[in-house]
């Protein structure tokens, strides 16, 4: 990973652009008062970067597929997710914005987790990554049939699952609802858990209430989760190997030695080879065996090795 970015106004370098190539103007010396060449323009880096978004919620419900976290996100928010009567329906997470008695949270639809999506069965990373930055966790549990399992055994996976993906999700504040009340009548309620129907509506200002204070609570917490952005030490300016018989030399800095628009001009193929000097490149070639009269690459050009004595 080369960055984490978590708050607004965030940013990272992955890749430069190429350095555009200086005129004759910048290249007067003492020398050459009136230069006829001018450098190359560079080339732009290229690689396949992947960007991995986050859901920022205060709550995230979290629950099995067919839970009802649609049906009560759009029970409670402006939020109108695709709601079925079958696994999966939603393959997204879905954000709204709730708003109880003057105070105001949002929340996300977290898509249904199932047992093993710690190790990403059932797409189980793409699902669980939304659920890093979301202040609360609401555990939403399903009495009906439509469960194979029991309210204790959903909590009991749900619970493991998020531990064995990030032990931090242990730590985090949750609270336990169970929905679908209206449809059942010997669900089995522990204490501290809130019985609602997102159907019917009932229970649900407790919820949203104990949901607030929640993120109330979390939010006087200062944020740990500050980011970070991977820095790497620089590597050496260029390196050398022996390809069928050419000497290559690679780096950025070989290159921008003898980037110039046409080295067939004395006085640019001199002050290439004394910026390779400067840079080490003959010194390193004699070092690695290079004899005169070898040939060297740098990108495209091939030069004739001639080491000064």
């Amino acid at each position: 990973m080369l960055a984490d970015l978590v708050a607004d106004g965030q940013e990272v370098v992955v890749l430069e652009g190429g350095r555009g190539g200086r005129g004759n103007a910048a290249l007067v010396d003492a020398a050459h008062r009136y230069p006829t060449y001018c450098e190359q323009g560079e080339y732009g880096q290229e690689q396949w970067l992947e960007l991995e978004m986050k859901l920022v919620a205060d709550a995230a419900l979290v629950g099995f597929p067919n839970a009802g976290k649609s049906t009560l996100i759009a029970a409670v928010s402006a939020a109108r997710p695709k709601i079925a009567d079958y696994p999966f329906t939603t393959l997204q997470p879905n954000l709204g914005v709730v708003s109880i008695d003057g105070r105001e949270f949002t929340l996300a639809d977290i898509p249904g987790l199932i047992e093993g999506a710690s190790e990403g069965r059932g797409l189980g990373h793409e699902f669980l990554r939304h659920v890093e930055r979301a202040r609360v966790l609401v555990l939403l549990l399903d009495p009906s049939t439509l469960q194979p399992l029991s309210v204790g055994r959903q909590l009991e996976v749900l619970v493991q699952e998020l531990e064995r993906y990030s032990p931090k999700l242990a730590e985090r504040s949750r609270l336990i609802a169970v929905n679908k009340m209206d449809a059942v009548s010997d669900a089995r309620i522990e204490e501290g858990w809130l019985p609602i129907s997102a159907v019917a509506g009932t229970g649900l200002p407790a919820l949203l209430h104990a949901i607030a204070d929640e993120v109330d609570k979390a939010r006087r917490v200062p944020d740990d989760r500050e980011g970070y952005i991977l820095h790497r030490p620089l590597g050496i300016g260029f390196s050398i190997r022996r390809e069928s018989g050419v000497w290559v030399i690679e780096g950025r800095d070989a290159e921008r030695a003898v980037a110039f628009h046409d080295l067939t001009i004395p006085e640019a193929a001199d002050l290439a080879a004394r910026r390779l000097r400067r840079l080490g490149v003959e010194d390193a070639l004699r070092g690695a065996g290079a004899q005169p009269g070898d040939d060297v690459r740098i990108g495209d050009l091939v030069f004739r090795f001639e080491a000064d004595s």
